[in-house]
């Protein structure tokens, strides 16, 4: 039997199966009981400064804690709006707030699990099937939103390390960092120039389907690709709509940052800077292992051992800490589960009206 990709073994449709199933593992479980339990035992050790830093959050400005909520629910608009427009880009037409609501949705999925991101991708590829979103354009959008959050957080990684003297953590890095972003930007430019030649051009396409098709996963994500890129390119060719996407993802994170650097003067603290920015990202690329459920553990203990390394106070880095992941991660998990119960209602409605209309 085909599936929509067009390959005959049923491969363009395991998706969300792959995802989940690598979710499920044991190790996941086992590796985030680890972390968590060593996050226990750090806070116990450290409940002196824990003590002193819920003194500190309780006398929070809270027109900062105001500011610091609008910030991350902006920081929300724009990740649903990079799937929104490269839903767009690929031919879909759905409702900007329907996609709003199933990012919300997903990210309240992403942080309930140990590899929350792999269920949290399954079921928002499966929300998007179930609105005639094809399997190829469902896939190839999670995935190119992927990958520009991914080349966003390391561009904000890399304005960071470029504006520090060179202590801290990121001494070390320094180098790696930047020979790594350079190595990106002369690969980036010499694939941009090669496509243009068309013989090297239709010889990288043979050598690339010639690996799909001995990968089915492979397989799926060229299909998707292809797919996206052949759209786009036909309706606005050149690189000029990609921008408005990766310019989302920036503003993604910035604003998400922006979350931090709120609830750091709602408490009175001066931040370090660039440090924080640094601080920031690398405990964004932590956390997004997903070793624990929404990273708990792991991106308090990175973010407050890091803010340390730069200079703050142990109490105001914990403190700091624990009011920015209110703010980014508590908050929004009753709200996107309500979004995700709403969705399920809605999605089982349909299903049954399907269901039932034929023997009417």
């Amino acid at each position: 039997m085909a599936d929509d990709t067009g390959r005959p073994d049923g491969a363009g449709n395991p998706v969300s199966r792959l995802l989940s199933v690598r979710a499920r593992h044991p190790l996941w479980w086992l590796v985030s009981a680890v972390f968590v339990s060593a996050a226990a035992v750090a806070a116990v050790n450290r409940r002196h400064d824990i003590a002193s830093a819920l003194r500190l959050m309780g006398a929070v400005r809270p027109g900062w804690l105001g500011l610091a909520a609008l910030l991350e629910a902006l920081s929300l608009v724009c990740m649903a709006a990079i799937q929104g427009r490269l839903l767009r880009m690929g031919g879909a037409r759905l409702r900007v707030r329907l996609v709003g609501v199933m990012v919300v949705a997903a990210n309240a999925v992403a942080g309930a699990f140990p590899g929350g991101a792999a269920f949290a991708a399954a079921w928002l590829f499966g929300q998007l099937r179930r609105r005639q979103v094809s399997a190829v354009l469902a896939g190839s959008v999670l995935a190119v939103s992927g990958l520009m959050s991914g080349l966003a957080l390391f561009l904000m990684l890399v304005v960071g390390v470029l504006a520090s003297t060179g202590a801290g953590p990121a001494a070390g890095l320094r180098s790696a960092v930047l020979w790594l972003a350079a190595a990106l930007v002369l690969v980036t430019a010499g694939t941009v120039a090669l496509s243009r030649i068309p013989p090297v051009r239709r010889r990288a396409w043979r050598a690339w389907r010639r690996i799909g098709v001995r990968t089915p996963r492979m397989w799926n994500i060229e299909d998707g690709l292809s797919h996206l890129v052949r759209h786009v390119r036909a309706n606005q060719p050149g690189v000029r709509p990609w921008l408005r996407p990766f310019a989302l993802a920036v503003s993604n994170w910035l604003l998400d940052a922006a979350c931090l650097v709120a609830c750091a003067w709602g408490l009175g603290i001066t931040l370090p800077w660039p440090g924080t920015l640094i601080a920031y990202t690398l405990t964004q690329m932590t956390g997004a292992l997903r070793l624990t459920p929404g990273s708990l553990g792991v991106v308090e203990t990175s973010l407050t051992a890091l803010l340390v390394f730069y200079g703050l106070h142990t109490d105001q880095a914990i403190a700091l800490t624990l009011l920015y992941r209110i703010a980014s991660y508590w908050v929004l998990q009753p709200v996107g589960w309500a979004s995700w119960l709403g969705l399920t209602i809605v999605s089982r409605r349909q299903t049954h009206t399907l269901r039932k209309g034929p023997e009417t």
